[in-house]
C-alpha cells in the first residue's frame, strides 16, 4: 500500500510523552532536534513513516499527547529598588499565561522507502 511520511513539530517537552506512546502502538519515531518556538522553549521534530490507513491514529495519538496546555510565565520589571519581583516602583507583578504545548503536523506521500 501507500506509504506516508508524517513529520510532527512537538513541544520537547513532549516528546516523551508522544514518541513512548506512538512506541506501545508499533510505530516506529525518529527524533530530530529543532529550534525555535515561543520563550525559547525547543521543539522536537518526529518523524513516522506508516501506510496509508495507519496515518489517522498517529495523528489521533499526537492530538492526544500534546494537548495545549497553559504555562504561566512572569514579567519580572526592571525594579528600581534594588529588590527583583517588586515590580516597577511599586507596581505589582503581573503574571500572565502562555499556551504550550499543540502540535503542527504535515503528512507527505513517500516515494521509496527502503530498508537498506
Amino acid at each position: 500500500g501507500i506509504m506516508k511520511m508524517i513529520y510532527a513539530i512537538v513541544h520537547t517537552d513532549d516528546s516523551d510523552f508522544v514518541t513512548e506512546t506512538l512506541n506501545q502502538n508499533k510505530f516506529s519515531v525518529t527524533k530530530l532536534a529543532t529550534t525555535g518556538g515561543f520563550l525559547r522553549k525547543g521543539n522536537t521534530t518526529l518523524m513516522i513513516v506508516t501506510s496509508d490507513d495507519k496515518v489517522d491514529k498517529v495523528i489521533e495519538i499526537i492530538k492526544k499527547e500534546c494537548a495545549k496546555r497553559e504555562q504561566v510565565a512572569v514579567e519580572q520589571p526592571y525594579s528600581d529598588n534594588g529588590l527583583s519581583g517588586g515590580g516597577f516602583a511599586g507596581i505589582p507583578v503581573v503574571p500572565f499565561t502562555v499556551e504550550v504545548g499543540g502540535a503542527t503536523i504535515i503528512v507527505v506521500n513517500v516515494e521509496q522507502f527502503l530498508k537498506v
